[in-house]
């Protein structure tokens, strides 16, 4: 069995009207292992059997994406709950730990001692227009496949 890859990637990525929401370019770009859950599906199966060169344009469904927008992960909860923040605002994110899972929420609304959150991936029922350049891709090394990522 063929052992995954490594790839690099540059990437620009737009919303439905064009306008540009994220990109890699003037920065690091993208390093994955192959069929890490890191990377979202729709990159990973566009990617799948490419070669360094290769340049593709992706229309990634919320499906292979981030998911459909959940309605059911906003709620609001008590102002107390954040205490310890001076100046509370909408946009602000903040990472919860209940149990054993960590969830970064995002605060939509504040109305009076209630404060509305939302912890839908910010991405969360979009379909994401991708440019993709893969501009490396070796073969992963056995930390690198027992780690889930590269190491370098």
């Amino acid at each position: 069995m063929q052992k995954p890859a490594v790839l690099t990637v540059h990437y620009v990525l737009k919303n439905k009207l064009g306008e540009l929401v994220d990109t890699s370019e003037g920065s690091e770009p993208l390093h994955f292992l192959e069929g890490s859950p890191e990377i979202i599906e729709g990159i990973q199966k566009a990617v799948k059997d490419r070669n360094v060169g290769d340049c593709l344009e992706v229309t990634v469904p919320p499906a292979m994406a981030y998911g459909e927008h959940n309605p059911e992960l906003i709620r609001k909860v008590p102002r107390s709950m954040f205490e310890n923040v001076e100046n509370l605002q909408v946009g602000m994110k903040f990472q919860t730990n209940t149990g054993d899972t960590a969830q970064v929420v995002q605060v939509v609304s504040i109305d009076g001692n209630l404060v509305r959150v939302d912890a839908n991936h910010p991405l969360a029922g979009f379909t994401l227009y991708f440019d993709l350049e893969i501009i490396g891709k070796r073969e992963a090394t056995e930390e690198e496949i027992n780690a889930g990522h590269p190491l370098s």
